[in-house]
């Protein structure tokens, strides 16, 4: 029953991409991975059932399926954080082993219906080289383009903390979810059979469709413009002005006149209390360019631009918290009000600045 579930969810989600205006590259790749999904579920419920036996072309139709889960997670990741598309190329030599395994079972397929059905009764018996080779392959690629895809995204969240001022909202969250979620089905596929990796695998598309629904606009019309457009299209407008940690020929006093020259500005204009702030757009107003802004800030202050926005974001609610006039507001309200968008990242760095939670330190 599990597994019917979680085919008619896969099924669903595949349908609100199919049918979803303005598709990007990314979209195109969910909709490959969960389409895939949705093959492997319904191939695995005709095994349990039994269908499978009575239509045998079926059988061994599952064994390859496993590696392309990873492939697409990983395409996924870097469609959404790279500033380019993937080309095909690189989907080409990374569907290699897929391929190959495909190649390797191609004496299975050749067997007749009656044979087939004898080796999947007998548990692999005459393909054992076969299975053995699947579940190394399975093992090796699962985990690599796990922890390829987790990387990719830290080294994404580093570089986003460096021009944006509130990442929370972003796509990382729900990249590291898929990245995480997957490495753990593979997990299981080591250490327990199919009925509980595939009741893993049912659960984890449960999952893509509650998490990608409510917490990333993935599936709706908005992921363009919210989503997608600000870890990809925000930055890379920021690589096109070349922002980077290293030097740009700035000296130490001109670093430090800067510097004075954007406090002045923050307690003045109090651009923090913009939730979308960026680099570039704090650069423009002081009139510098962006990547000397970003030396200015990461040498001044050894904090990345992320941390040095909502530091001032700390010290305006700390400000607007004792005073009497705002006390009939709550404090996520008031945090909101100098520039966070998400309870987390303010109760963050409220401990990192007062090394109390909000609670603790108005109530001692």
């Amino acid at each position: 029953m599990i597994f019917l579930v979680g085919l008619i969810i896969a099924c669903f989600l595949f349908m609100l991409l199919l049918l979803k205006e303005n598709k990007e590259a990314a979209h195109y790749i969910l909709m490959a991975w969960i389409g895939v999904m949705m093959v492997h579920i319904a191939l695995i419920y005709s095994h349990f059932t039994g269908i499978d036996f009575q239509f045998p072309q079926l059988l061994g139709l599952t064994l390859p399926l496993p590696l392309l889960h990873g492939v697409l997670l990983y395409a996924y990741t870097l469609e959404l954080t790279e500033q380019k598309p993937v080309p095909v190329s690189w989907f080409l030599l990374h569907l290699l082993p897929f391929f190959t395994l495909c190649f390797l079972e191609i004496p299975f397929f050749q067997l007749s219906n009656a044979q087939k059905i004898a080796v999947f009764q007998q548990k692999g018996q005459g393909f054992e080289w076969f299975m053995m080779i699947q579940f190394v392959a399975i093992i090796i690629s699962g985990f690599a383009y796990s922890i390829a895809s987790i990387v990719r995204i830290q080294q994404n969240r580093r570089t986003m903390q460096e021009v944006l001022s509130n990442t929370d909202h972003r796509m990382l969250g729900w990249l590291e979810f898929l990245a995480i979620g997957l490495g753990l089905i593979w997990c299981l596929a080591i250490f327990f059979d199919d009925d509980v990796i595939f009741s893993a695998v049912t659960f984890f598309v449960l999952m893509i469709g509650f998490w990608g629904i409510h917490q990333a606009p993935v599936f709706n019309n908005t992921l363009i413009e919210n989503a997608v457009e600000t870890p990809k299209q925000k930055r890379t407008e920021t690589n096109t002005t070349e922002i980077r940690y290293a030097k740009s020929g700035l000296q130490t006093a001109a670093a430090h006149e800067i510097l004075a020259q954007l406090e002045q500005l923050m307690r003045s204009e109090k651009p923090y209390e913009n939730p979308e702030l960026t680099l570039p757009e704090l650069a423009q107003r002081l009139h510098i360019p962006p990547n000397q802004l970003s030396q200015a800030i990461n040498s001044g202050t050894q904090t990345s631009f992320y941390q040095y926005i909502n530091t001032w974001r700390i010290e305006a609610f700390l400000a607007r918290a004792a005073a009497p006039e705002n006390q009939h507001f709550t404090y996520l309200a008031l945090a909101f009000d100098c520039g966070f968008n998400a309870k987390t990242t303010f109760n963050k760095y409220f401990k990192l600045k007062t090394g109390k939670t909000p609670s603790e330190y108005f109530n001692t």
